[in-house]
């Protein structure tokens, strides 16, 4: 039976807000968590980009639901060993329930160093051994690690749940979907996708959990939910490499004006109407998703809430 999340953004809300929800959501029904990892927003207009690891610690004492990030990038911005730390740290804040979601990144939260932005097949190659060294560290032991990406020396993690930290890994296309096969506890991606699904278990995934988000703008109307959508995401609509190589907000802003509000109609639930939410929904049922985490675009979140906990989650 497929299990139903809330998805914190923080590219739109601030820290007390994303609490809030996350305290919101499980009154209405949901049973876990995902919240995003950004150092930017992608756009201006969504105007947020809180600390996620403080957050996290927040949300630990308002909520029991299980929490993942979706996703933290452990290449540029931060070293994998802290990485390492900050999540134990989580996973012990939150009785064990937190999974460490990680990917490849985009350039507009790690340029900010100064460093250069890898390809796509170097970034693959360094989440690989970002995960080897997360791993490496969470059993506790005095740590050194001289790799091809990182070194690590004389590292202890002291601070660690009973149980090493699960890390699902986000991919788009097959080589990423391949290696989150081969060494992730659990695959996470943001289209249903079944061919992606079926990839993942056929490589070595089995039935290790998939997880996918998506987004949906409850408002009083469709043509209001359609604007604001707009306004708000339209950079999710950005094809092929756009969202991993821009490296700044104004750039996602020029980019989406090729984006229309018709696009944006086909691709989110926007209105009242909760069978077309639902309807979302399905179609990650249907491509084979064990775990699928919902976030509502904009301010209605009343309309939200109340839509989801009476319309949609008893009928999933």
């Amino acid at each position: 039976m497929v299990s139903i999340g809330y998805f914190l953004s923080c590219e739109e809300f601030g820290p007390r807000e994303l609490v809030e929800q996350a305290q919101r959501a499980e009154a209405a029904g949901f049973e876990r968590l995902w919240i995003s990892d950004h150092f930017h927003p992608w756009l201006d207009e969504q105007g947020q980009s809180p600390f996620v690891w403080s957050v996290i610690g927040a949300l630990s004492q308002v909520t029991s639901l299980p929490i993942t990030t979706a996703v933290t990038c452990p290449l540029v911005r931060l070293h994998p060993a802290v990485v390492a730390q900050a999540a134990a740290t989580a996973a012990v804040q939150c009785r064990g329930g937190f999974t460490l979601g990680v990917g490849t990144g985009e350039a507009l939260n790690e340029h900010v160093t100064g460093e250069p932005w890898p390809t796509p097949p170097v970034r693959l190659e360094m989440l690989e051994e970002a995960i080897e060294v997360i791993r490496e560290l969470h059993t506790g032991k005095l740590t050194s690690h001289r790799g091809k990406h990182y070194t690590v020396e004389n590292a202890r993690i002291y601070t660690r749940p009973e149980q090493p930290v699960p890390i699902y890994v986000s991919a788009f296309g097959p080589a990423a979907t391949k290696l989150a096969a081969r060494v992730g506890d659990g695959f996470c991606t943001v289209a249903p996708d079944a061919d992606a699904v079926a990839l993942y278990r056929r490589e070595g995934g089995g039935d290790r959990p998939v997880q996918g988000g998506m987004k949906v703008c409850w408002a009083p109307s469709e043509e209001e939910g359609v604007r604001t959508a707009h306004r708000l995401w339209r950079n999710e609509l950005l094809p092929g490499k756009l969202p991993s190589t821009l490296p700044n907000p104004d750039d996602f802003t020029d980019a989406a004006e090729l984006v229309t509000e018709d696009m944006v109609r086909g691709q989110f639930a926007c209105g009242p109407d909760p069978q077309a939410h639902l309807e979302k929904v399905r179609a990650f049922v249907d491509a084979g998703f064990d775990e699928v985490y919902v976030q509502q675009i904009g301010p209605e979140q009343d309309g939200f809430f109340e839509t989801w906990k009476t319309d949609v989650l008893p009928h999933v």
